[in-house]
């Protein structure tokens, strides 16, 4: 019985070890390090480590890539641009994929994505390529493509 209980503790304790919210889980994967700059720049790391649920069309390092360098510099540049770009790629709520449907859906940022279902899902003009990378506080879905608020 001692036995059980201490591998029962152990599992406990391995479960709360790997728990890891929004900010913590895109580092860890190591795809998304332009991503974490950038939302330390813009200040956002503290909220996307907050309660959430959140849902994050995260882009890749290589869809930070595609944008031009003097774009990009100029938008790590703007705090309040950079924010409105990151918060744009937000969506509240924990939404998994089997619950993606066509059509808007409301970003922190205030405007609306539109996520197209035929032939793959689309958010705007990204792809998703990845999708249900859980956090304890919310769903990272990576996109190919970074998706800039109209």
């Amino acid at each position: 019985m001692k036995k059980f209980v201490a591998i029962v503790a152990l599992s406990a304790a391995a479960v709360a070890a790997q728990a890891k919210d929004i900010v913590d889980t895109a580092v860890a994967a190591g795809d998304f390090k332009t991503l974490a700059a950038a939302l330390e720049k813009a200040g956002l790391v503290t909220t996307l480590k907050g309660p959430g649920p959140f849902t994050v069309f995260a882009p890749t390092d290589a869809a930070f890539a595609k944008v031009p360098k003097a774009d990009l510099d100029a938008l790590l540049a703007d705090k309040a641009k950079l924010t409105a770009v990151l918060t744009y790629h937000v969506v509240p709520g924990k939404v998994m994929a089997k619950d993606v449907k066509p059509g808007k859906v409301k970003t922190v940022q205030g405007g609306e994505l539109t996520v197209a279902t035929a032939g793959g899902v689309m958010v705007d003009n990204a792809k998703v390529i990845k999708t249900d990378i859980v956090a304890d506080n919310g769903v990272i879905h990576v996109i190919d493509t970074v998706v800039l608020p109209k």
